[in-house]
């Protein structure tokens, strides 16, 4: 048994196990803060019974997402110390004001919006449910700080054997770190956009309460082209960081073996990282690789083959991951402008209808290979060119790995399957019928 392998694997499916319900809670919250919002404005009952039927389901997936994000710091104690003690400085200040001012203020105006629905002014409400909806966004912004700190070290000084803290600005201003998180940021909020369309054509499709989902439809098919959109805008953004800050990850996105001008995308290919290159390379795109990496189709690219073979990632995950995340968004760019092309009469397209609901898992699924792009392709470095993975982890016996890994994915399982029944009971249920809503 590999200790190295076991801690990254346990770490692995623990914080994407988690992740499952980060982006929903940050997208159905901005979705959730817009409904109320109307609600408050026009005094249309049925944005009031939409915000309530959303909102239980935000509330399921927040209070889950609470209790698999509790076992991650203290990985970074149990399977990682080396690591804490080397750079725990810098990133342990990042997570302690993520966890007493943003989730603390995120968790404190959550009781405030389910608990206050009688008991405070609608005003009031509403302004609790814009406040979980920042402070969510904000909770995200500086764990993603902390990852931009191991993807781009920033703000440190090397001393007493440590990567010590010296300049917090330089870390809070990594262009990296921001790429990354507007990047995050938009496909969060465009997998709102499709859970909520997902389950209103499931409504519609069933003739359940047509009114209200065909509001739904109006409000969440605009907001999710949009982010869509700005998905393709961020990630090609944060494609230029990757190749300005980790040529090797690029180039591994791509299977870019040869340092050459002008550097072509090939839609067909197939890596053979043993021998240092590709058993396929079929219909090139002249200059695109250049384009995504520098925006200039007649730039430089640099390839795998002037890496030392200790410095390249692991080829194939990182190439497949990323188109599987490129191709995924053309899917949901022509997908959400279909939906928003038919908002007005979702009905009249039975087959858009029927595919909606299916589509909920894909952005699930993109988020996290985009994620395996950016964890995979910074390897062999835990934190990029300053500290290798394999000095990181802590020294216990790998058979106590192995039994901790066995134990959380029991436990995660489980907390996966009351997860996936809760939220499909309820979404199924539908909301509240309009005559109960117009008595409370």
């Amino acid at each position: 048994m590999d200790l190295i392998l076991l801690s990254r694997l346990q770490f692995a499916i623990t914080v994407f196990f988690h992740f499952v319900f980060v982006p929903l809670t940050l997208g159905l919250s901005i979705l959730l803060a817009i409904m109320e919002t109307l609600y408050v404005r026009t005094g249309d009952e049925d944005y009031r019974r939409m915000t309530k039927f959303w909102g239980k389901l935000f509330l399921i997936n927040f209070v889950l997402g609470i209790v698999t994000g509790i076992t991650l710091e203290f990985q970074f104690g149990t399977n990682w110390s080396r690591y804490s003690a080397y750079v725990g400085d810098i990133f342990g200040s990042l997570l302690a004001i993520e966890a007493t001012v943003a989730f603390f203020l995120e968790s404190t105006f959550v009781a405030v919006w389910a608990f206050g629905w009688e008991r405070v002014g609608k005003k009031v409400h509403c302004f609790a449910i814009w406040m979980v909806a920042l402070a969510g966004n904000l909770s995200a912004l500086w764990i993603i700080l902390a990852n931009g700190f191991m993807q781009h070290p920033t703000g440190y000084v090397l001393r007493n054997v440590r990567a010590e803290l010296n300049d917090f600005l330089a870390v809070v201003t990594n262009p990296y770190a921001w790429g990354e998180y507007f990047h995050t940021l938009s496909s969060a909020w465009m997998l709102g956009g499709f859970f909520v369309l997902g389950i209103a054509a499931w409504h519609l499709a069933r003739k359940n309460d047509s009114a209200l989902f065909r509001k739904c439809v109006r409000l969440a098919a605009p907001f999710t082209l949009i982010m869509a959109l700005l998905v393709g805008l961020a990630g090609h953004h944060q494609g230029m960081n990757v190749a300005e800050y980790q040529p090797a990850k690029m180039a591994a996105m791509e299977s870019h073996w040869t340092t050459q001008t002008r550097a072509p995308m090939y839609l067909f290919v197939w890596p053979n990282q043993d021998k240092g290159e590709n058993f396929v390379e079929a219909l090139p795109i002249p200059g695109l690789m250049s384009f995504i990496a520098f925006n200039d189709i007649d730039a430089e690219v640099k390839g795998l083959s002037d890496f030392p073979k200790d410095d390249i990632p692991p080829v194939l995950p990182t190439f497949l991951s990323f188109r599987f995340m490129v191709a995924m968004g053309g899917l949901f760019i022509a997908l959400a402008a279909w939906t928003w092309w038919r908002r007005r009469d979702l009905e009249a397209s039975p087959r858009l209808l029927r595919l909606l609901p299916w589509v909920i898992p894909l952005p699930y699924l993109t988020i996290m290979a985009g994620w395996a792009v950016a964890e995979i392709g910074r390897q062999p470095w835990i934190v990029y060119e300053l500290m290798r993975t394999s000095d990181a982890v802590s020294p216990v016996p790998a058979s106590s790995v192995l039994v901790s890994l066995l134990g959380f994915l029991a436990v995660y399982t489980l907390l996966g399957v009351v997860d996936i029944w809760l939220l499909y009971t309820q979404s199924r249920k539908g909301p509240e019928p309009a005559k109960a809503a117009e008595e409370a």
